[in-house]
C-alpha cells in the first residue's frame, strides 16, 4: 500500500502532542507551591524543627477553612519564640478568650492555696450547703473536684443547647450567681466513681478559692481578693500582664472558661507548666503540684487535674495525640480550639488560638499534631 507522501509532516504535530503527559508529569513533580512570605516571616531562622516544613504546617492553620479560623499561633523551642503568627486584625497585644483552658489557670490558683494551707486536698470540699447532716455531697473531696470525678449531675453539653447546665449556669437562670447553681445540683454517681468533664466545677473551684481567702459574701470583696491574689502570685510573677478573668455578679470568678490574655501570656502559661512550676529560676508552685495536674486520674488516664494528657481516652475521644507525640505532652484545651499545647520531652509549647466549630476540630488537632511531630523525641 502506497504511504500518502504529506503524511511525515503530520509528525511535528503529533510529537509535542505525545509529550505532553510526559511534561505534565515533570511539571507536577516539582513539589507544592512556593510559600508565601508571611508565611517564612512567621518562622525564625533556627526553629529547631526544618524550617520550610514548619512555615507550611503553621501556613495551612491560617489557610485551610476547613481548619476554621486561626487568630494567632505561638510556638516556643527550649524558651525561645521561633515562630509567631496572627491573622488580619489580631497582634501579639490582643487579649483571647481561653474558654475551658481557663479551668488549668484555676487548677493552678488551687494549688497555691493548698501549698498557703488554706486548701486541704483531701478532706471534704468546704461548700456550705455539703456539709449539712445526711448531705452524701459531703463527701467530695478536693481532689475529686479537680480531676472531674465529683460525681455531680452536670450536663456539660445538651440538645437543645439551653438545656445543658453550661449553659443555665453561663447565660441564662444561674449566671448571677454560678457557684450557687453548680453547688445545688445532686450526686448522680459516689463521688471518685466516675469521670464527666464539668465547667460548673471550674466555678466551683473558683468559690472554694473565694471562701479560702475571705469570709465576706460582699461581690466586690470577693472579685478583689482573687484578683489580686491571682495578680500577686502567678500572673505578675509569670509576666502575664493582660491576663483578666471574669466575674459574676456574686463575685465569683467564672473560673471553668473566662480567662482572656494574649497569646504571649498563654505561651508565658505554658512555659510555666513546662518548667514544673517555675520562672526564671523561682518556684511559684511546688512540683509536686504540677506532677499531680499531669498524672492520669483513677478513672480516665487522658486527663490529670484540670489538664488534658497525651494518652489514650477511657472512652476513645481523643483530646490529644497519643500515636505521635511522647506520652508525657499535655494541654490546656478551650472551647472552639484553644490550644496551650505543652511537651516537656520534646522542650516545647504551643499555642493556637481561634475560632474552630466542633465538627471540624479533629481536622485542627491533627495539623496541630503536625507541627509537633516536626521535633524529635528526645
Amino acid at each position: 500500500m502506497m504511504v500518502p507522501r504529506h503524511r511525515p509532516r503530520l509528525l511535528p504535530l503529533i510529537l509535542p502532542m505525545l509529550l505532553l503527559p510526559a511534561l505534565s508529569a515533570c511539571g507536577g513533580a516539582k513539589g507544592p507551591p512556593p510559600l508565601s512570605p508571611a508565611a517564612l516571616a512567621a518562622v525564625g531562622d533556627h526553629p529547631g524543627a526544618p524550617r520550610e516544613a514548619l512555615a507550611r504546617a503553621i501556613d495551612t492553620l491560617f489557610d485551610n477553612p476547613s481548619l476554621g479560623q486561626t487568630r494567632a499561633v505561638v510556638l516556643l523551642h527550649n524558651g525561645r519564640i521561633v515562630a509567631e503568627r496572627y491573622a488580619p486584625g489580631y497582634s501579639q497585644n490582643t487579649p483571647l478568650l481561653g474558654w475551658s483552658m481557663s479551668k488549668s489557670v484555676t487548677g493552678v490558683l488551687v494549688g497555691l492555696l493548698v501549698s498557703d494551707g488554706r486548701l486541704r486536698l483531701d478532706e471534704s470540699a468546704p461548700v456550705p450547703n455539703w456539709q449539712r447532716p445526711g448531705d452524701p455531697r459531703g463527701e467530695i473531696t478536693l481532689r475529686q473536684l479537680l480531676q472531674m470525678r465529683s460525681g455531680l449531675a452536670h450536663v456539660e453539653t445538651d440538645t437543645p443547647a439551653r438545656d445543658a447546665d453550661t449553659v443555665r449556669m453561663l447565660f441564662l437562670d444561674g449566671r448571677d450567681d454560678m457557684a450557687a447553681y453548680a453547688e445545688a445540683q445532686p450526686l448522680e454517681a459516689l463521688p471518685g466513681t466516675r469521670w464527666r468533664y464539668s465547667t460548673a466545677t471550674g466555678v466551683i473551684l473558683a468559690d472554694l478559692a473565694a471562701r479560702s481567702l475571705t469570709e465576706s459574701a460582699d461581690p466586690q470583696v470577693r472579685q478583689q481578693v482573687i484578683g489580686d491574689y491571682l495578680r500577686t502570685r502567678l500572673f505578675a510573677p509569670l509576666g502575664m500582664r493582660s491576663a483578666v478573668a471574669e466575674f459574676d455578679a456574686a463575685g465569683t470568678m467564672e473560673g471553668g472558661s473566662m480567662i482572656h490574655a494574649t497569646a504571649r501570656d498563654w505561651a508565658r502559661f505554658g512555659e510555666f507548666l513546662r518548667n514544673g512550676g517555675m520562672v526564671g529560676g523561682a518556684r511559684i508552685v511546688p512540683s509536686d503540684w504540677i506532677r499531680f495536674m499531669t498524672a492520669p486520674n483513677p478513672t480516665n488516664p487522658a486527663y490529670g487535674a484540670q489538664l488534658w494528657l497525651n494518652r489514650p481516652s477511657a472512652n476513645g475521644e481523643e483530646e490529644l495525640f497519643p500515636d505521635r507525640a511522647p506520652a508525657s505532652l499535655f494541654a490546656a484545651i478551650g472551647h472552639m480550639g484553644q490550644y496551650v499545647i505543652v511537651s516537656p520531652q520534646q522542650h516545647l509549647t504551643l499555642v493556637r488560638l481561634g475560632q474552630t466549630p466542633e465538627d471540624k476540630r479533629a481536622a485542627l488537632r491533627a495539623k496541630l499534631g503536625d507541627i509537633v511531630e516536626l521535633y524529635a523525641r528526645h
